[in-house]
């Protein structure tokens, strides 16, 4: 009987969630949603003295943001201490684990020793047969077999065999009584029913332990995938020198979840030629078949690209809404602000198509959602000049003169200027564009005011001539 598929992501919370880890993550969400299995969140804080709370909170942030919804959990080791407790007495009641009563100088001497006589710096199993228990402080070891090989099948690379001479009685319950990582995932992955373990191929070297582990516990095997790792441009493994690794430092540069989530689906899995999928598809497509076992290369252009082809994509309410968490967080604009989702969501037609992210967005609207705009310092000494004055005075009588204020009529008052003046359009257009973005770049001059409305333009053009004045 084929019992329902239930995979585990389960993150150490020593740091934040490194987006190779989201990988992970939603490589297991795929497979469960596209077999109509389980998906478990489990964080891994055996690692005490690195595990912080902060770091929890985070992950959970991280795959709340992505739409990575977990069906139980999350769950915490820590708070599982007895079933570990009862696992260690059983191992150690049925002769598949010992207590070990060497110091910890005693261990680094003979690792010295080892070495020095170029062997392996394995632990020599000194309290392997020992009789009898003591009080004195001790870890608990596991008894490996020392002959042999054991052989582990893994969906994307075949059987892979390790000899059992390469392995050595490795500690499963530290002194302070805390069991460690090897230990507590096949105690965990067995406890909580996981059929399949997909993860990064850093972890398959673990494996061999944790399978000879499952067979002295009387547990079946999961099926393991150990997926590529991910690359930085360079052939080395992904790191902050190639850029941001934190996921949520992806939410914060104006990234959408879904962008994200279908850049790392196609990191190592692939379906056809297709680059973009909508999530059903993913969940419909996914399948091992079609997972590669090479290395993936993360490409931050690639990304970038994808990324605006979602934003052309995306509604007008979806982008108005990380617009304004985007705005808040750059203290554009305050948490507690009045506007509506209709007044945040204004500029958004003129500026999506020539923003690659939301962060992008927010910076080129920035000139819309402040009161007071700052004039970059280089571009008001170059354009906000005192022979400038007149142009933009003539542009202020004109504009108090339109009652009605469209392209047409800004192009026919823009025009009559320039004319008069006998210059062309860029010598008016661009100072104007300074005084009511402060900066050289924008939309349409024409958009721009359009924005803005007739109030707030008469009002940057009359500051903009102050402006000069004062530094002339």
């Amino acid at each position: 009987m084929t019992l329902p598929v239930k995979v585990r992501f389960a993150p150490s919370p020593t740091g934040y969630l490194h987006i190779g880890g989201v990988r992970t993550a939603l490589f297991n969400w795929l497979f469960a949603r596209n077999m109509g299995g389980t998906f478990v969140l489990r964080i891994e804080d055996t690692d005490v003295s690195r595990s912080t709370e902060e770091s929890i909170q985070e992950i959970i942030s991280a795959m709340k943001w992505l739409g990575l919804d977990w069906d139980e959990g999350p769950y915490r080791q820590m708070e599982r201490r007895e079933v570990y407790d009862r696992a260690v007495e059983k191992l150690i009641k049925e002769g598949n684990a010992y207590r070990c009563y060497c110091s910890a100088e005693t261990l680094d001497a003979k690792r010295k020793e080892a070495l020095e006589r170029k062997g392996k710096p394995k632990y020599d199993g000194t309290c392997r047969n020992l009789t009898g228990t003591s009080d004195a402080p001790h870890v608990v070891r596991f008894k490996a077999p020392a002959e042999g090989t054991v052989t582990v099948k893994d969906l994307l690379r075949g059987n892979v065999t390790f000899d059992n001479e390469e392995l050595d009685d490795f500690i499963i319950q530290r002194t302070d009584g805390t069991p460690t990582y090897n230990f507590v995932v096949v105690v965990d992955d067995a406890d909580m029913g996981i059929t399949h373990v997909i993860r990064g191929d850093d972890h398959l070297s673990n494996t061999p332990r944790q399978a000879l582990m499952y067979d002295a516990l009387g547990y079946p095997r999961p099926q393991f995938a150990h997926i590529s790792m991910i690359l930085g441009s360079d052939k080395t493994r992904l790191s902050k020198r190639h850029g941001a690794t934190s996921t949520l430092a992806y939410r914060d540069m104006g990234y959408l979840p879904d962008a994200l989530i279908n850049y790392l689906a196609r990191l190592g899995w692939s379906h056809g030629d297709q680059e973009i999928f909508t999530r059903e598809e993913m969940i419909r497509f996914f399948n091992f078949d079609s997972v590669s076992v090479s290395a993936a290369v993360f490409n931050p252009e690639k990304l970038l690209w994808l990324n605006h082809q979602y934003i052309q994509a995306a509604s007008l309410e979806t982008l108005a809404s990380l617009l304004e968490n985007l705005l808040i967080h750059e203290k554009i604009l305050p948490e507690n602000h009045e506007m509506t989702p209709e007044e945040i969501a204004r500029p958004i037609p003129i500026l999506k198509e020539r923003s690659q992210t939301i962060k992008e967005m927010a910076d080129k609207a920035e000139f819309y959602f402040r009161e007071n705009i700052t004039i970059d310092e280089t571009a008001g000494k170059k354009f906000l000049t005192q022979s400038a004055n007149p142009l933009l005075e003539e542009l202020v009588n004109g504009l108090r003169d339109l009652s009605d204020i469209t392209e047409e009529t800004l192009e026919k008052l823009f025009k009559e200027i320039v004319e008069k003046a006998d210059i062309k359009l860029g010598k008016l257009a661009q100072p104007v564009r300074v005084a009511l973005t402060g900066q050289t770049a924008s939309p349409g001059i024409y958009d721009v005011i359009l924005l803005l409305g007739k109030e707030r333009t008469l009002k940057r053009l009359s500051d903009a001539i102050s402006y000069s004045t004062i530094n002339p």
